[in-house]
């Protein structure tokens, strides 16, 4: 698996896989999410100018040059009290299960090493599979109320004003090291 620092011209293509992504939501009873809007190009775009946001390329669109290079899925991040805060990350349902998103991740911890972070902070849905369960597997942790530092309490009560808190959510962190990750 091949990943790199989105390009620009590749915005439309990430916004399509988060609609795949959410899409699984509606089979677990959260059609809402699964409707949301995925972040403008606009936005998406000032992630790729900032550097922190990496796409996952399907390596068999690497030597079928003329259908071109496909994104199969990516990540943006924050910057949030001195770590690295993942802001998205999404994968192409057709391509789940296959350590895309751990990758992603582990390119996330590398940059957050790379700008001096010391972790990685998350919000996921705490009951949903593919979330805080899969991210405790990618060595995340659930932080404790006293733990949620200034910004990231930003972030959550952005997340309940906009009604996310239908659903339990958490904060969750990575800590990192020189050798936390592949």
């Amino acid at each position: 698996m091949w990943i790199r620092e989105a390009r620009l011209d590749e915005l439309p293509a990430l916004r399509e896989i988060e609609r795949a992504a959410g899409s699984l939501f509606r089979e677990i009873g959260m059609p809402e999410i699964a409707d949301d809007e995925p972040l403008s190009v606009e936005v998406l775009a000032g992630y790729v100018t900032a550097g922190r946001a990496w796409a996952a390329v399907d390596p068999e669109s690497l030597t079928a040059r003329a259908e071109g290079i496909r994104v199969i899925g990516y990540l943006i991040a924050d910057l949030v009290d001195g770590n690295v805060h993942v802001e998205q990350v999404s994968v192409d349902p057709r391509f789940s299960r296959r350590g895309i998103g751990r990758l992603l991740l582990d390119r996330a911890a590398a940059y957050a090493l790379r700008v001096g972070a010391t972790a990685l902070t998350l919000t996921t849905f705490a009951e949903v599979a593919w979330n805080a369960p899969y991210y405790r597997r990618c060595g995340f942790e659930t932080m404790s109320d006293a733990a949620i530092t200034p910004e990231l309490r930003a972030v959550r009560a952005h997340e309940t004003a906009i009604g996310l808190d239908r659903w339990p959510r958490v904060c969750m962190r990575r800590m990192l090291s020189q050798t936390s990750f592949g």
